[in-house]
């Protein structure tokens, strides 16, 4: 089934790197996402669901203070830190619970980009 295309939709991101493929391994060993190369050679990435693409860019500051804050949905908050650590990312807020099943954190990935993750029951 292809994405949902609507306006409003937030279809692209681009996230700086300092190495690209150091972030490359790290996004697709924490969150699956699917790598692909480009024509012109640039690498890109799809989420798990098709919904959300984009790629790494270079020469860019992190997004290394948080503020506008892209948040990725996992299974479980607490085993996505850990393979957060893992692979080479540092936790900025632990584990928060939210309610019943639910729960947040925010993490900072080797290029310095805080993200966060979160958890539906």
């Amino acid at each position: 089934m292809p994405p949902a295309l609507a306006p409003g939709k937030i279809c692209y991101i681009q996230i700086p790197a300092d190495d690209v493929d150091r972030s490359v391994r790290f996004y697709e060993t924490v969150f699956g996402w699917n790598i692909r190369r480009r024509s012109n050679g640039e690498v890109a990435f799809d989420d798990t669901v098709g919904e959300v693409s984009g790629t790494w860019v270079t020469g860019r500051p992190p997004s290394s203070e948080p503020g506008l804050v892209v948040f990725v949905m996992v299974e479980s908050v607490a085993e996505t830190l850990e393979t957060i650590r893992e692979a080479g990312g540092e936790v900025v807020t632990p584990l928060t619970p939210q309610g019943e099943g639910e729960a947040f954190a925010t993490f900072r990935d080797p290029a310095g980009n805080v993200l966060g993750i979160g958890q539906q029951p």
